[in-house]
């Protein structure tokens, strides 16, 4: 966020609402604080949790929805956005009372999950092996020991990024090139 959006929040400034915000603004701040719905919801569900809980039915109009808010952020015609987004917010409202009158309750709070960024496979991790029985079914999930490993076999090099580069994220990975040193680097010519 930036420092002139952030004045702006701490004066009271509503850039959902203020008829002084370009559209474009007030549309992207619907969607942001629809987004924001949506992973609180995951968060106590599990990633794509709650919607595979629903009936048929329900997960007909759930979808429908989201299409509807698909189509009026396409549009880009504010008062569009803002009906849709009003609706999908109602819609996971909807999906969390049917789960939890059908019985069903949030995920614990030692179970994460994520969804793998390539190919959107749901994995989930837990403290220890003791969690794996909160996980849901044919969720793949991994115990901090096993991240632990996987951390190690990235090499020294991954640890110390992190330590030099306080905050830094990992966004990426490649297979390293095993380098010859006493080879040297190849010459450009």
């Amino acid at each position: 966020m930036t420092r002139a959006m952030r004045r702006l929040r701490d004066s009271g400034f509503d850039l959902a609402t203020s008829t002084s915000a370009p559209e474009a603004l007030r549309i992207r701040s619907m969607v942001e604080g629809l987004a924001e719905v949506a992973s609180a919801v995951e968060r106590r569900w599990g990633v794509g949790r709650l919607r595979q809980l629903a009936s048929d039915p329900l997960r007909l109009r759930f979808d429908e929805q989201q299409s509807r808010v698909d189509a009026a952020v396409a549009s880009g015609e504010e008062r569009f956005v803002r009906i849709q987004t009003e609706a999908m917010r109602r819609a996971w409202e909807t999906l969390e009372r049917a789960a939890i009158e059908t019985g069903v309750m949030p995920l614990s709070a030692d179970v994460w999950e994520t969804a793998l960024p390539k190919t959107g496979e749901v994995v989930a991790i837990v403290r220890s092996e003791i969690d794996l029985a909160q996980v849901a079914s044919g969720c793949p999930a991994f115990t901090l020991a096993e991240i632990a490993l996987l951390i190690e076999k990235l090499g020294p090099e991954a640890l110390e990024t992190k330590r030099v580069f306080r905050g830094a994220v990992v966004t990426d990975m490649r297979a390293s090139e095993t380098f010859d040193w006493s080879k040297g680097d190849d010459m450009p010519f």
